[in-house]
């Protein structure tokens, strides 16, 4: 049994976006998604008015949206995720903080972290035609401090292993593929499967709405999971802008994993 994962950071509101600001584009979100109609979405940098476009939007095309804020008031960004109706049921859903207090709404590691909360939302999902129950994670490590971004990915790597599931994690882990907060998610079999990164082949999803010279793009988007995966059929969504607009400054990315 087959399904399309995205990873899908939608770059949040921010008026000097100018022709890029988060209402203008929301056309051409809809339109990537719908167009590559995947079966779950991880996404990064959506706000409480993004989320609730994002909850009214996709509904009508089949999908429901989980998630809350990072703030203390469970407002503000989120990693929220969206996974089609009629091929899932939802066993459990949760937000926990990248800290060491993760059910402290707002809590973070401090440190080298910036002043964002960071967060990740872990769905239980089963397909309604099969028995198999998964994990998918989503998250927005730091952009910030390189060891608050080491210590969330060991939060959700330490997670998975007590949940004991087959897992998908989605993410703008703002690292790049050296990084050894990268590494670690795929340099230990956290429930005794081999974790791969799905995304490994795809190249830059970083490229600031077109500004950044290609020799200064990116790859910090990524999926990795422990399920079967043939990373050859990866892909990242390509971004020609329309009259100037752009789906975001990062590339949507996608994989496609198999339930046993």
């Amino acid at each position: 049994m087959e399904l399309k994962i995205m990873s899908f950071n939608l770059r949040t509101e921010v008026r000097s976006d100018g022709i890029n600001y988060f209402p203008h584009r929301k056309p051409r979100i809809l339109s990537a998604i719908e167009t590559e109609s995947p079966d779950l979405i991880g996404f990064q940098e959506a706000t409480d008015t993004m989320r609730d476009w994002l909850i009214e939007a996709l509904f009508p095309i089949g999908y429901t949206v989980v998630g809350c804020g990072r703030s203390a008031y469970y407002r503000g960004e989120s990693t929220i995720v969206a996974y089609k109706r009629r091929i899932f049921e939802m066993i459990s859903a949760e937000t926990r903080w990248l800290s060491l207090t993760p059910t402290a709404a707002g809590s973070s590691f401090g440190g080298d972290q910036s002043d964002c909360p960071r967060v990740f939302t872990s769905l239980v999902m089963k397909r309604h035609d099969v028995a198999q129950t998964f994990a998918f994670v989503n998250t927005h490590l730091d952009h910030l401090g390189a060891s608050a971004r080491l210590l969330g990915a060991a939060e959700i790597c330490q997670y998975l292993s007590e949940k004991n599931l087959p897992f998908i994690i989605t993410g703008d882990m703002n690292a790049t593929p050296e990084a050894p907060e990268i590494a670690l998610f795929t340099s230990r079999a956290l429930c005794g499967r081999s974790v791969v990164d799905a995304t490994a082949n795809l190249g830059p999803t970083f490229h600031n709405f077109g500004k950044l010279a290609p020799k200064d793009f990116v790859k910090i988007d990524y999926i990795f999971t422990d399920l079967p995966c043939d990373i050859s059929r990866s892909m990242r969504v390509e971004d020609v802008p329309v009259d100037g607009v752009y789906i975001s400054d990062h590339n949507p990315v996608c994989a496609y994993v198999e339930l046993q």
